[in-house]
């Protein structure tokens, strides 16, 4: 039997609402008290129609943006009772993104910007080179890490951006349609690389997605509809 680990990431009733013209009252209610608890290794599928509220409980988690109200808490601390520059230092050090479009600087190359996150964070390149190099290594473009990424193509520019967010070794991947802007192949190969990821280095990933393959490979899928948790598979 599995044992069941505690949450490292709790999420309590979260609501997120926007200012607009939708709505009696001039808002919208985007999120409407969400809770959820995330546990060490574990993947997590959020899926759901567009404009459910995904995108934005990705970013919520992520603390890109703030909740109107409730609590998202790491380790039983509050993130958002931090300040601004507490916060960013956090953001940076323990959670990585994957976004859909991979937003690689395009001046620099696969091996800098794998390396970013370790470089704002105020490391030497000469420091840090070689781990970037392994993370490279890891999801199979070694051989490309001179290249900028104008010269990679669209799967390897994603590969790019897995690595660049494991650079600090953070304690959670998010990722919002990792895959939902490359062709089967790659992405049925990206898949497998997040998967092989979270197994080898037991790393936390939540993944927005509309790809039913994706989904099901997932330790739970998440179902998001008007801006509540409408159903969850069972961790087994």
């Amino acid at each position: 039997m599995k044992r069941r680990l505690e949450p490292i990431i709790e999420l309590e009733l979260i609501t997120k609402t926007f200012l607009s013209g939708e709505g009696h009252d001039g808002t919208l209610r985007v999120l409407r008290g969400i809770s959820l608890g995330v546990r060490k290794g574990e993947i997590i599928a959020v899926v759901g129609a567009s404009g459910a509220g995904k995108s934005t409980l990705l970013h919520i988690i992520g603390t890109l943006e703030k909740p109107t109200s409730g609590r998202v808490l790491y380790n039983g601390t509050d993130v958002f009772a931090m300040g601004e520059e507490e916060l960013a230092r956090f953001r940076n050090l323990h959670i990585g993104f994957v976004f859909q479009f991979h937003h690689l600087l395009p001046e620099f190359t696969a091996l800098e910007n794998v390396a970013m996150p370790a470089l704002i964070h105020g490391k030497a390149f000469s420091e840090i080179r070689a781990i970037a190099m392994d993370l490279l290594r890891e999801v199979g473009l070694e051989e490309r890490a001179e290249q900028k990424p104008p010269k990679l193509s669209g799967g390897e520019q994603q590969r790019v951006a897995v690595a660049r967010a494991l650079m600090n070794s953070p304690r959670v991947i998010l990722a919002d349609e990792p895959s939902g802007n490359l062709d089967s192949e790659n992405a049925r190969n990206l898949h497998k690389l997040i998967w092989n990821l979270s197994r080898n280095r037991g790393q936390t990933f939540i993944v927005v997605t509309h790809n039913e393959a994706l989904a099901k490979q997932a330790d739970r899928i998440v179902h998001i509809a008007d801006g509540v948790i409408r159903g969850a598979t069972q961790e087994t």
